[in-house]
């Protein structure tokens, strides 16, 4: 994927401006930090297909990528937010569906009826049960929170990954009520002995272990229009525990005042491209709000701190081999409910 020492710096910073969802999860995580949010029917047409993935092949080079897809090299370019200085890797995958168009008769754009998502919210929330995805409150709203969950569950169930709402009686509804566990998604880095996908399309991150499992699944909330997360497969390079400061770390692009739990700051950030990383925030929405960077919780931020075995660490380290984690960005987001 993309290789980013020529990208400029795009550390994170973040505001409670947001808005949030109807739906929002049973347990209340995001309640004092996010207003609610009025559910909307879906009337757009502007969402994103199935993700078009193409993966770089040793000898490639973005010309030929773009004309095997029938892209120019303009439009593989702009659908990727790549830059010209930009240079990549075997492995890296594109997105190859430019406008990512829907036929407006889709289904799929359809809000179901209360009651049909109650039985869905229900099915989901026992499929999530064992991972820190927050038990979605059973009101029958396919809002931003149902249909992250729907999301994720594509993933980890091999369907085709989008973020409109699931069809009450469809195949795929069949598929999602049977299954018992998730598997790991297409796109993760199995290569790796540990690993976290972050996709931007359902605005989750997966973490797992080689091609043996997932270890679980969290909330993220990936960069704003403006501040793009980008597409990348690469090595997280960097931790800093902050442990001088509780853990945040102030944004050297985004630099606030007062570091703390209630200015959504970087909490023990693992930098895996530039000043693009995972770290913890008090407000994750379930849609892009971030400066470039995937933000978690700052309970799932030391989750998966302590899942990589640096919980013990007391100092910054650039070296890759000490984190010992793979990183994959990938997918993009479209809402249905696009803010005014």
């Amino acid at each position: 994927m993309i290789a980013t020492a020529t990208l400029a710096l795009a550390a994170c910073g973040s505001g409670n401006d947001g808005v949030a969802d109807a739906d929002e999860p049973a347990d209340g995580a995001t309640a004092s930090t996010i207003a609610s949010l009025a559910a909307s029917p879906a009337t757009t047409t502007t969402v994103a297909a199935p993700v078009c993935a193409d993966t770089a092949q040793q000898g490639d080079s973005l010309t030929l990528i773009a004309e095997r897809n029938g892209l120019t090299l303009e439009q593989l370019e702009a659908e990727n937010l790549l830059d010209p200085t930009d240079v990549f890797h075997p492995g890296q995958v594109f997105d190859v569906c430019v406008g990512d168009a829907v036929d407006p008769a889709d289904p799929t754009l359809v809000t179901p009826p209360p009651d049909a998502v109650m039985r869905q919210q229900t099915e989901l929330n026992e499929l999530f049960a064992n991972t820190q995805l927050p038990p979605l409150g059973i009101d029958g709203d396919s809002g931003r929170y149902t249909r992250q969950a729907v999301c994720a569950a594509r993933m980890g169930l091999g369907l085709p990954v989008h973020g409109r709402h699931l069809v009450p009686g469809s195949e795929e509804e069949a598929t999602i009520f049977a299954a018992t566990e998730l598997g790991i998604p297409d796109g993760a880095p199995i290569d790796a002995d540990r690993w976290i996908l972050v996709d931007q399309t359902c605005q989750v991150i997966f973490t797992g272990e080689g091609n043996d499992r997932v270890v679980d699944v969290f909330p993220t909330s990936t960069g704003e229009p403006g501040h793009e997360t980008f597409t990348v497969k690469a090595r997280a390079v960097r931790f800093d525990p902050a442990i001088d400061n509780e853990g945040w770390h102030d944004s050297s692009s985004f630099p606030v005042s007062v570091d703390n739990a209630l200015n959504g700051n970087m909490y023990k950030p693992i930098y895996f491209n530039d000043g693009q990383a995972i770290h913890g925030a008090e407000f994750i929405p379930p849609f892009p709000r971030s400066k470039g960077c995937a933000r978690t919780f700052p309970k799932h931020q030391d989750m998966i701190i302590e899942w990589l075995g640096l919980q013990g660490m007391t100092e910054a380290t650039w070296k890759a081999d000490d984190i010992g984690v793979t990183v994959v960005v990938r997918g993009k987001y479209v809402d249905l409910e696009p803010s005014a």
